[in-house]
């Protein structure tokens, strides 16, 4: 039986902030139990809800080295959906109302989390043949392992993955506070290693010392190889190519199944999608204060409202977008002028926009399955799990081509009638506008076509039992 350990900040159910955290709670629990051993190890954060925090077993306790000083380490175990999950106990750093936020504790933060999550091994009494470990938050684990852990007998043979979900977020600060908060040498911080323009980075220093190196979708795996893409990280991960993978997230077909979902209106198979898609819709209407009309076309936006997202380009044709014969349902929170432009346009339009600023996950559930079309017109998108959901709702997406938006999202042929949904290629606000208004016209004037590309949508397969196949691969190699 292969032993796999997840190392990660955040996973579903305990906490959340964003995609990491559905792929550190569901992929584990997908692999055959029989072949795998997937264990996770988490900080213990104080905003973890108490209805988990009171389930959890203490196991041990023990102080560590960390530079020139020792730290705290506890240990809790908590089985939850057949997985068992650890986590790291230490009232210093893991105390708050929210995980993480201020980058500069952050970063010290996690150095600890990195050492502690190799040194409770022997104490757990469980070596694995792999460690797994997820964004910067974890990048130290390689590289301890590699340094620091090297002479350890426990510790060899030990090989490791890094995953990297967002290339934008490294976790850098300066080389010699690194040095100072972790004890790594000097050496470790040039340029070739750990080191970027005089600091350290602990992504990097993850990429550069694991055995293979992942990332959420084929094409960002080629995009992240290049200047734009690269967050100047893409000369090392050129080098690494032969160990770099593009691996697609899935989704929880058990959490997000319109035949089930007791939080919309009319549950649905793709049989019975297109007269449930109606009661769906009026429903939504009705909850976000639109003019209830089941034969008019609605466009949904669920997303963290940043540039990333593509929301300039939304900026610029909003008007041109509202004189289309539609209804415009956005729901998120982020940056302000975002947030304000979307008030201003439902203050506009109030017919045709509506604005919920906020997240909901009983409101997303109801636009996945309520609206149309959904928006994701993204910079970059590492995988974007959104467009995913949407196909898994008979929603349409209509996406810029990037990242696993462009592995997920086929574009309609209207000769050939195939295609899951309807995308661009240049981040273009009015490429993006023919895009949505060529959507407008396949619904209204050819509604079978519309009903086609909406039955091929929910037979596609993006369960984590896909990608889990994948990864499993993927061990196999090490």
């Amino acid at each position: 039986m292969k032993k796999i350990l997840f190392v990660a900040s955040e996973s579903v159910p305990f906490i959340k902030t964003g995609g990491l955290a559905d792929v550190v709670g569901t992929l584990p629990k997908t692999f055959d139990k029989d072949e795998y051993d997937v264990r996770v190890v988490l900080p213990n954060y104080t905003c973890i809800p108490n209805k988990f925090r009171d389930a959890m077993t203490d196991i041990s306790s023990f102080y560590m080295d960390l530079s020139w000083r020792t730290q705290y380490v506890g240990i809790k175990e908590l089985v939850y959906d057949g997985v068992t999950f650890y986590f790291i106990d230490n009232l210093y750093y893991f105390t708050g109302n929210k995980p993480y936020g201020d980058m500069y504790l952050d970063i010290e933060k996690f150095c600890y989390f990195s050492k502690a999550a190799l040194s409770i091994l022997p104490v757990i009494d469980f070596k694995p043949d792999i460690i797994h470990c997820h964004d910067w938050q974890a990048g130290l684990v390689p590289v301890f392992l590699k340094t620091a852990f090297a002479n350890q007998n426990f510790y060899r043979n030990i090989k490791t993955v890094m995953t990297i979900h967002n290339l934008r977020f490294q976790g850098i600060t300066d080389s010699g506070r690194m040095m100072d908060l972790t004890g790594l040498h000097s050496d470790l911080f040039t340029e070739d290693k750990m080191g970027t323009n005089g600091n350290g980075n602990m992504l990097k220093g993850g990429i550069t010392y694991a055995d293979k190196v992942t990332t959420v979708s084929e094409t960002y795996a080629q995009e992240i190889q290049t200047p734009f893409f690269g967050e100047q990280l893409d000369p090392l991960l050129r080098y690494r190519k032969e160990d770099l993978f593009g691996i697609v997230n899935g989704i929880d077909y058990d959490s997000y199944n319109p035949l089930t979902d007791k939080q919309i209106a009319a549950c649905y198979d793709k049989e019975t999608v297109v007269q449930a898609k109606r009661e769906n819709k009026m429903d939504l209407q009705k909850e976000v204060g639109l003019p209830v009309d089941p034969d008019k076309f609605v466009i949904g936006i669920i997303s963290r409202l940043t540039d990333q997202k593509g929301l300039d380009l939304v900026d610029r044709v909003m008007n041109e977008i509202c004189s289309e014969n539609l209804q415009f349902v956005v729901l998120g929170t982020g940056d302000p002028k975002y947030e304000n432009m979307f008030r201003y346009y439902a203050s506009q339009y109030p017919d045709k926009v509506s604005a919920n600023i906020l997240y909901s996950d009983a409101l997303s559930k109801k636009i996945y399955a309520g609206v149309d079309a959904l928006m994701v017109p993204s910079l970059f998108e590492p995988c974007g799990l959104t467009q995913l959901m949407a196909l898994r709702y008979g929603t349409v997406p209509i996406v810029r081509e990037t990242g696993g938006l462009k592995d997920t999202v086929e574009a309609y042929d209207e000769y050939a009638k195939t295609g899951n949904g309807f995308s661009f290629s240049n981040y273009n606000a009015h490429e993006m506008l023919y895009t949505i208004q060529y959507a407008v016209k396949v619904y209204y004037e050819t509604p079978e076509d519309w009903n086609g590309i909406v039955q091929r949508g929910m037979e596609m397969d993006y369960s984590w039992d896909h990608s889990a196949k994948e990864y499993e691969e993927l061990y196999h190699l090490m």
